[in-house]
């Protein structure tokens, strides 16, 4: 446990991953190496139908440990309440819609539900089945039974299933998975549906601003804090919509809308149309603060380019969190809409990063500010970040070193305090 009394990630957790029979069940083969590529012990408890899909062989040798799936198997260790006692996280995955009906009436029949029962740990289904499945009452009942009772059910991804069908109701991707449930592991609150009924925007990703066809300027965002910003919001039960620069590497964010842009003017045209019915605007992408003023219709060759090659010329771009604020306050958009900046600062001759980042929010006029030291290389591309979250009222509240995901539920926490 850190200071704050969440499981510490930097150490080995004691991970439990359930599968359920349902097609999807492969992919958790993908979650247990991922869970031990972080340095985490795995135990997998199958039911009796998931190893008509993967065998048990598969994941005794991916987990190191032996795979049981019933209540009688090391009876004299009580393996059935042992496990459950001492995991620091279960994740199901696939999470059918049988599993988690028996989930829900506290059944007890095999070993993966008899650990739940006994499980104090955070618990995280990743549910799989057609989209039918998904949206039967019976199934929306037992998903809101299970959260009612603090498990947490993720939201599935919207994509190809069995056959032909297309749809929610995907397994996501074993990284989302992975990601997900340790953001759980060390955060559970973060969890909470506190969201509903709201909509929001994030931007993501850096922009290209071109020189010619071939060439262009850009920086080294990859858009992870974007996106994780965008799962967790989705998780948390809101609507969400997400401008997206370049995040190439990255799977789609369950449960939001993605409209992809290029350069910081297209980014800003996608936020002034669909910031008009958000009630949350985060701005976490990378947008160029300049762009050429002029580019070539084709590419320029080496030795053959005039000085427009040499010499560039630039020119502003639009900044589309102050527009963002003036809109505001003309009545464009709603004056409740909660306005989030990020300052990525390096720090200069005569300021710290977090001195530049109090600047910023004085001058920009957003409700909060996450401020994170970019110098040296860090934050673009890691998986983790660090930093400040500032109000515009003066409050300052630092926000410790953890994934993009745990950072991503820090800073959704403010935006719900400041909506109070």
């Amino acid at each position: 446990m850190n200071a704050a009394g969440h499981p510490d990630l930097s150490e080995s957790l004691k991970i439990v991953v359930g599968v359920a029979g349902g097609i999807a069940a492969y992919k958790a083969a993908h979650v247990v190496r991922g869970f031990k590529e972080r340095g985490h012990d795995v135990r997998v408890v199958p039911t009796e139908s998931a190893l008509n899909f993967v065998g048990a062989a598969t994941f005794e040798a991916l987990s190191g440990h032996p795979v049981s799936t019933t209540v009688f198997d090391a009876v004299d260790e009580v393996q059935h309440v042992r496990i459950g006692q001492e995991a620091d996280l279960i994740v199901v995955v696939p999470a059918t819609a049988d599993f988690m009906a028996r989930a829900a009436q506290g059944r007890g029949d095999d070993l993966l539900t008899a650990t739940l029962l006994v499980a104090t740990c955070p618990v995280v289904l990743a549910p799989a089945m057609h989209t039918e499945m998904w949206h039967h009452p019976a199934t929306r009942d037992n998903v809101a039974t299970l959260r009612r009772r603090g498990t947490i059910v993720l939201d599935p991804a919207h994509g190809r299933l069995t056959g032909k069908d297309t749809g929610p109701g995907r397994l996501p991707e074993p990284e989302q998975i992975v990601d997900l449930a340790l953001a759980a592991a060390a955060r559970p609150s973060h969890f909470r549906r506190d969201l509903e009924g709201t909509h929001v925007l994030v931007t993501a990703g850096g922009t290209q601003e071109a020189i010619d066809p071939v060439r262009f300027i850009g920086n080294h965002s990859s858009g992870r804090q974007g996106f994780a910003l965008a799962e967790m919001a989705a998780q948390r039960g809101a609507e969400v919509t997400v401008v997206a620069g370049v995040t190439d590497a990255l799977p789609t964010p369950l449960g939001a809308r993605v409209i992809k842009v290029v350069s910081a003017r297209d980014m800003a045209s996608a936020v002034e149309e669909h910031s008009r019915r958000a009630d949350v605007c985060i701005f976490a992408a990378a947008v160029a603060d300049f762009r050429p003023e002029h580019t070539a219709n084709s590419k320029m060759k080496k030795g053959k380019a005039d000085d427009a090659l040499r010499r560039v010329n630039l020119v502003e771009n639009p900044d589309i969190l102050a527009t963002t604020v003036r809109r505001r306050a003309s009545g464009e958009l709603p004056a409740e809409a909660t306005l989030v900046g990020f300052a990525a600062e390096t720090g200069d001759a005569e300021n710290s990063p977090l001195e530049l980042a109090r600047q910023k929010i004085a001058r920009k006029g957003c409700d909060l500010l996450m401020c994170n030291d970019v110098s040296g290389g860090r934050t673009f591309g890691a998986t983790d970040n660090v930093g400040w979250i500032l109000s515009a009222d003066g409050e300052e509240t630092e926000v410790p070193l953890g994934s993009k995901f745990t950072v991503a539920g820090v800073i959704l926490d403010a935006v719900v305090d400041a909506r109070a």
